[in-house]
């Protein structure tokens, strides 16, 4: 199966790129053994529109047009679901059994998502009440990621 994180804006160069790219090469070359890829960083730009509204769903059709024919999408949302790492390694483990070709992590510009994105996620999580900057989510999202392979492997970089 290949993850993919689907994120409104650039993240520029520096310490927080360089982190991603460390958490990215680990996913890659843990990845494998469990038939996951990627993941693939699809960034898309901010929209200039003049009002949320309208940025909000300029943007969301962006995202969309970049999952191609994957529609299993999952929003990174303040509205979410919270759950602990081990559930998070046990949606990927079901989205993987139940053949999904591509899993996607959406997150928004600094407007949220716009309608026509929600419509099409299944689920929606959250990296818990505090609100974060996107590219430190970027981070956390592939440390999850990275996490939720090592939970699936046995291997023991995580522990309860």
């Amino acid at each position: 199966m290949r993850l993919a994180i689907l994120a409104v804006g650039r993240m520029k160069a520096g310490p927080e790129r360089e982190l991603y790219d460390r958490y990215h090469q680990r996913i890659s070359r843990s990845g494998g053994n469990l038939h996951l890829q990627g993941p693939d960083l699809v960034e898309t730009a901010e929209s200039r529109a003049r009002d949320a509204i309208a940025r909000r769903n300029a943007e969301a059709e962006s995202l969309i047009a970049s999952t191609g024919n994957a529609p299993r999408i999952i929003l990174l949302d303040e509205n979410g679901k919270d759950l602990d790492s081990r559930a998070f390694a046990a949606l990927i483990r079901e989205e993987q059994d139940a053949g999904t070709d591509t899993l996607s992590f959406a997150l928004g510009g600094p407007d949220g998502h716009g309608d026509a994105l929600r419509a099409k996620s299944f689920r929606k999580l959250r990296f818990g009440s505090f609100t974060w900057p996107h590219q430190m989510a970027r981070i956390m999202l592939a440390e999850q990621i990275y996490r939720a392979i090592t939970i699936l492997s046995g291997h023991p970089y995580h522990r309860d």
